[in-house]
């Protein structure tokens, strides 16, 4: 069973990174900023989320892969041989 956490973490951290920078850059120079010594915390912010997204998204794709790539392949219903199990009298 292939359950992966960083697949939807990846998705999740990536779109608010998405969001909270767009956000940082639209109130670039704002005055919400002069509590936080004038530093854009959504911008900053905002860029670390989406690289860490996009790291969880890089590292479920690599491990998709080499799971793809060690699998052993299934035959399908036509090629796989019949099993008969023993009657027991």
């Amino acid at each position: 069973m292939g359950l992966d956490i960083r697949l939807p973490l990846g998705l999740l951290f990536l779109a608010t990174g998405v969001l909270m920078t767009a956000y940082g850059l639209f109130t670039r120079g704002s005055a919400i900023y002069e509590k936080s010594l004038s530093m854009n915390i959504n911008l900053i912010w905002g860029m670390v989320l989406l690289l860490f997204g996009l790291a969880m998204l890089l590292l479920s794709w690599t491990a998709r892969r080499r799971l793809s790539r060690t699998a052993p392949d299934v035959p399908s219903n036509s090629e796989a041989p019949l099993h008969r199990s023993p009657r027991s009298h």
